[in-house]
């Protein structure tokens, strides 16, 4: 075990979902991050970061201050294991990109300590320590992207903690669209801007498409499912954040999305649709609209709602 080296990827995740604001995740295919472990040498305790890559320098190396690391020493110290453990990350998500990036470091780092000491861990305590790195990363307490990065598939989380998890059907052919501008906006300054309180008829009216959505999702009623695909709270708070937000979001549905809205914070903006031909024609209608209103070059995705989350990719001992 002193030579293993233990390797866990973890997918991007799409939150909020448009009336989901916190309670609703999805995990998509790819990209994602992945993060290895072995143990640190004798004496070292606690956990060590050897090197981050694909961050450009920008990730803290303090172990304390990193998301995965802060999550994978709350692992260890559920499980009693007072070896130290070095981390490796290797960042395949974009930073502040709204696709839970620091979800999928600290959900990789988990799986991949857990795997590295044998240790079994419930799923309820992965989900657990994961959440204390995204609590340092995004800045709040809030399980919609780590609760996707690690149980996979389509999810609400009706508690945070302890974590109350309820897994959502995934109607045949259901399929993800994303795209991420040439943009970055923090998950912190981004809450900032919703304040604290709600309009009542807003809430009712998020809560009645929350309601729709997941009722649509279990009887796959795709018209439904775009009729529930609206964002009452979060969004138009955060619309003057992404130029051409409005235009874009046209584009998608002129192409025959179901829904789109912003990914978490954004400035991701994720569509449904079904199937992959309509996919690849709302692809190139919004990334033509992103570069029409904010420029440069968007990164594309289309992925299927992946039924797996963050798992070992490789143990090399």
């Amino acid at each position: 075990m002193t030579d293993r080296v233990v390797t866990a990827f973890a997918p991007a995740t799409v939150s909020n979902v448009a009336c989901g604001f916190d309670v609703l995740g999805f995990a998509l295919e790819r990209p994602g991050d992945e993060v290895s472990a072995r143990l640190a040498p004798w004496g070292v305790r606690g956990i060590r970061i050897d090197a981050i890559t694909g961050d450009a320098g920008r990730l803290p190396r303090d172990a304390s201050r990193n998301t995965a690391g802060v999550a994978a020493q709350a692992l260890l110290t559920a499980i009693g294991e007072r070896r130290g453990v070095a981390l490796s990350i290797a960042k395949g998500l974009p930073l502040s990109s709204g696709l839970g990036g620091s979800a999928a470091s600290a959900a990789a780092a988990v799986v991949a300590v857990d795997a590295l000491f044998d240790a079994h861990a419930p799923i309820e305590m992965l989900v657990t320590a994961a959440f204390e790195g995204e609590r340092l990363g995004a800045g709040s307490a809030h399980l919609d992207n780590i609760a996707p990065a690690i149980c996979g598939g389509f999810v609400l989380v009706r508690h945070p903690n302890p974590p109350d998890i309820v897994r959502l059907p995934i109607p045949s052919g259901l399929t993800a669209v994303v795209v991420h501008p040439d943009l970055e906006i923090e998950t912190a300054k981004a809450r900032a801007l919703l304040g604290t309180t709600v309009p009542l008829g807003d809430a009712i009216r998020q809560w009645a498409n929350l309601g729709a959505l997941v009722d649509g999702l279990h009887r796959s009623d795709f018209a439904l499912i775009a009729r529930a695909l609206e964002d009452t709270i979060a969004e138009p708070r955060r619309a003057p954040l992404v130029p051409g937000l409005a235009a874009i979001k046209r584009a998608a549905l002129d192409a025959g999305a179901l829904g789109c809205s912003l990914s978490g914070s954004g400035p991701s903006l994720f569509a449904l649709c079904r199937g992959t031909d309509v996919a690849a024609r709302i692809v190139e209608a919004m990334v033509r609209a992103v570069k029409a209103h904010i420029g440069g070059e968007p990164q594309a995705y289309i992925s299927s709602i992946a039924p797996q989350g963050a798992r070992v990719v490789s143990c090399v001992s």
